[in-house]
This record gives C-alpha cells, sequence and structure tokens, in this order.
C-alpha cells in the first residue's frame, strides 16, 4: 500500500513539472510573440533598452542586426514613392520627340529638303533687294518652305520695317523658320551698325576685361534686342582663339587665352539664349592662327588634332556645354586633320567624327556660308551641298547657287545617294530647336 501511494506521489510529481514545462513554454511563446509585435510596429526605443540590459552579446548583436533589417525594409517604399526630378525631364523630352516626329511625319520630300537651307531674302524672291516681306514672299515661301532667312545691313532701314518684315515672314512661312543675323558686337552688327540698337562693343574688349559678367550682359542685351525685332537666331559668338596678329579674325574674337575665350564664350551663349535667340559658335574647328581669309580662297593651317583640341576646342566645349543650339562649321582646310584639303564644312573627319563624336555635340551643325570662294572656286552649289550633308552637317548657309543646291540635294535622295532618313535626322535635330516652346501647350 505504502508503495502505491509513493507511486502515486510521482507520478503527481511528474505531471507537475509537465504542467510547469508547458506554462513555462507558453509564458516564453507569448513573451516572443509580443516582442516580434513590438518590432513589427516599430518599437524601435523598447528594443534598444531591451539589447541594452542583455548580458549575451551575441545574442544582443543579432537582434540589432534584425531590427536594421526591417528599418530598412521600411525605407525602401519611400525610394518609390518619390521619383527623382530628372523622370520629369525625361518626359518632356518624350513629348518634345512626339512634336518633333510628328512634324516631320506630315511633310513632302520637298519641304524637307528645303528646310534644310538658310538663305538670303533676295535667294528667295529673285530680287536685288528685300526690304519688305511682301506678296512675292508669300508666294516663294509656299515653293520653296526653307528652313530659315538670313538677313544684313541692306534689309534694315527702320525698326517699324524691319519688324513688320520678320512679322510677316514668319506668318507667311508654312512652318516654323529661322529669322537669322550676324550681331556678334563690334564691327560686326547689322542691326546696331543700322542705329536700331546700342552696340556693345567689340569682344576683343569684353575679353580683356576679363569679366564673364559682362560677356553675359552683352549676350543678353544682343538676344534682347534682336529678339524685339522678331529674330530668333544670331550667328555669334566667335568662338576662335586668335593667335597674335591675327587679322582675319581681329577683335571679333574673346582673344588669345584659351581658357579666358572659353568662359567669355559660355556665358554670352547663356546671356543670348536666355533673351530668346539661338547662339551659333563658329568657325569651327578655329579660324584663329589662319593667314587666308575663306571670303576669297582656301585657307589652310597645318595645325594637328593635338594642336586643336589643347587651344580651340575647350572654347567650343565650353559653349556646347553651355547649350548652343548651333555650331557653324567653316572652310578651313586642315590635312593633318583630315588627311586632305577637303574644307572641313563638307568633312565627315571634322564633323561627324570629332564635332559629334569627340566632342559630343548633338545640336544643329551648319555650314558657313558656301558662297565662299573657298567653296565656289572647286566645287559646284550642288556638290557643296550634298558633300555637307554627307558629311554630318544639317543646315547649308547661303550656297551659290540655292535652285542649283536645292535640285542637288533633291535628286541627291532620289537617286539614293543621300536617304530619306539621313534628310530626318537633320530635321529632327532642327525641329528639336523650332518646337521646344510647344512642349506643355
Amino acid at each position: 500500500m505504502a508503495k502505491m501511494e509513493e507511486l502515486d506521489d510521482e507520478i503527481d510529481r511528474r505531471e507537475y513539472r509537465r504542467r510547469r514545462r508547458v506554462r513555462n513554454q507558453i509564458i516564453s511563446y507569448v513573451v516572443l510573440g509580443v516582442f516580434l509585435v513590438g518590432v513589427i510596429l516599430g518599437g524601435v526605443i523598447g528594443v534598444n533598452k531591451l539589447i541594452a540590459g542583455m548580458k549575451d552579446r551575441k545574442q544582443a548583436e543579432e537582434l540589432q542586426k534584425q531590427l536594421d533589417e526591417l528599418s530598412q525594409a521600411e525605407q525602401e517604399p519611400q525610394v518609390v514613392e518619390a521619383p527623382a526630378e530628372p523622370v520629369e525631364n525625361y518626359e518632356e523630352v518624350d513629348e518634345l520627340e512626339e512634336i518633333v516626329n510628328s512634324s516631320i511625319a506630315e511633310m513632302p520630300l520637298e519641304d524637307k529638303v528645303a528646310g534644310l537651307f538658310i538663305i538670303t531674302p533676295e535667294a528667295l524672291t529673285d530680287t536685288d533687294v528685300v526690304i519688305r516681306a511682301g506678296e512675292t514672299t508669300k508666294e516663294k515661301l509656299g515653293q520653296h518652305a526653307v528652313g530659315g532667312l538670313i538677313y544684313f545691313s541692306q534689309n534694315i532701314k527702320s525698326a517699324d520695317q524691319l519688324t513688320e518684315m520678320l512679322s510677316n515672314t514668319r506668318s507667311w512661312s508654312k512652318y516654323s523658320i529661322f529669322l537669322a543675323v550676324d550681331e556678334e558686337g563690334g564691327q560686326v552688327s547689322r542691326v546696331a551698325e543700322s542705329g536700331l540698337a546700342e552696340n556693345v562693343g567689340s569682344m576683343a574688349d569684353i575679353g580683356a576685361a576679363g569679366d564673364t559678367a559682362k560677356a553675359q550682359e552683352a549676350g543678353a542685351a544682343i538676344g534682347g534686342y534682336l529678339s524685339g525685332f522678331g529674330f530668333n537666331l544670331n550667328f555669334a559668338p566667335v568662338a576662335d582663339v586668335v593667335a597674335e596678329g591675327n587679322t582675319i579674325i581681329g577683335d571679333r574674337s574673346f582673344g588669345s587665352d584659351t581658357n579666358l575665350a572659353a568662359s567669355m564664350t559660355s556665358a554670352m551663349v547663356q546671356g543670348m539664349q536666355g533673351a530668346g535667340v539661338s547662339a551659333c559658335l563658329k568657325h569651327f574647328p578655329g579660324l584663329g592662327d589662319t593667314t587666308e581669309d575663306t571670303h576669297e580662297g582656301m585657307a589652310v593651317t597645318d595645325k594637328t588634332l593635338e594642336d586643336f583640341a589643347a587651344v580651340d576646342f575647350p572654347v567650343y566645349q565650353a559653349g556646347i556645354s553651355a547649350g548652343a543650339d548651333f555650331v557653324m562649321v567653316g572652310h578651313l582646310s586642315a590635312p593633318n586633320v583630315t588627311g586632305d584639303n577637303t574644307p572641313a564644312s563638307l568633312s565627315g573627319k571634322m564633323i561627324t567624327e570629332i564635332l559629334r563624336g569627340q566632342l559630343g555635340y548633338q545640336g544643329i551643325v551648319i555650314t558657313d556660308a558656301m558662297n565662299m570662294s573657298a567653296i565656289t572656286e572647286y566645287y559646284t552649289a550642288d556638290q557643296a551641298a550634298v558633300m555637307a550633308l554627307q558629311a554630318g552637317a544639317d543646315m547649308i548657309l547661303m550656297p551659290e547657287d540655292f535652285e542649283t543646291a536645292y535640285n542637288g540635294v533633291l535628286e541627291a535622295v532620289q537617286n539614293g545617294t543621300l536617304t530619306e532618313e539621313r534628310i530626318d535626322e537633320s530635321l529632327k535635330r532642327i525641329f528639336r530647336v523650332k518646337r521646344r516652346d510647344r512642349v506643355g501647350e
């Protein structure tokens, strides 16, 4: 009997211990559950206190690691919910591309080809001097939807006359049109020299002062009065670095110091384009040390690519970085760069490989005036126009004979010498500038 009682007592003790273990496990699970809920709900402060009170360092470190992972997981969605600024810029670019592509898609080939030329109003209308845009201008713009017109002193008589002429021309153009002028400041200032604006002075004087703010102010002043009359493109600034004693460029440049010319050019581009007028860097790859004038015949330099890269290219690079809409390629021959005497304006090496490839320029490339002797003595108007486009230029400025050049390019597309895709490539660059003000309308 006593043994049976002892056995019962032992069973009771075991049952008690088993219940106590179950109770302790339940308590542990509850504590752990509460703890995990606290972590998930962000009870960072309480957890940190618990960690501080733990004697087991390893356990504390493991808990801290889990806490850090949880915090990181909570922060990650915030990155997705707050898109960065460039996303909006991409949307604007996409919208502009849609506008550009739809504009080009509607153009017949004849209009596409005409859109690659900037000519004088006299070349358009076949008259001696144009001082008003009348019915003849309207009719001719309907026949040849040129990409732009350039005006000189002979076209400028008074403020009202100039404003009305440009306004009528713009309203009668089938597509957006560039209305251009050479307004560099100093001796090359078609509008200021006609008495319609204050001349800002030569770039040599501004460069000598060494104050980039003055260059920006000059650009803003020129852009301001040009825009007021209706111009939207200015063939300036001159980005050439002039060698000592050079008389071809003279005081049209900011000077002979590369770094100074670079900062001045950048500032002037910003000032001018900030006033709503496209700037054009000229004359790539640099006419600063030549002794020949391309107006009169071939101009040759013995400079190497390394020479240009050290002296001239930094100025163009600065202007490009400032957002210049245009770069004008001159007719300089640089055989040590291109391998022959082909003018830069007709050289794929100079335009596509160097200006586009090495300097990374994606804007509009325009030739210097194609009626200069450096071109006309060696090429016909149609040959020069086709060669320039093959080399990578986007626009042809003032061919010797517009009709010949226009028909030559048109025929080149029709016979496969140039593809329509190549024409569209240039038109896209042109219309990105012409139509960018329509983004967001």
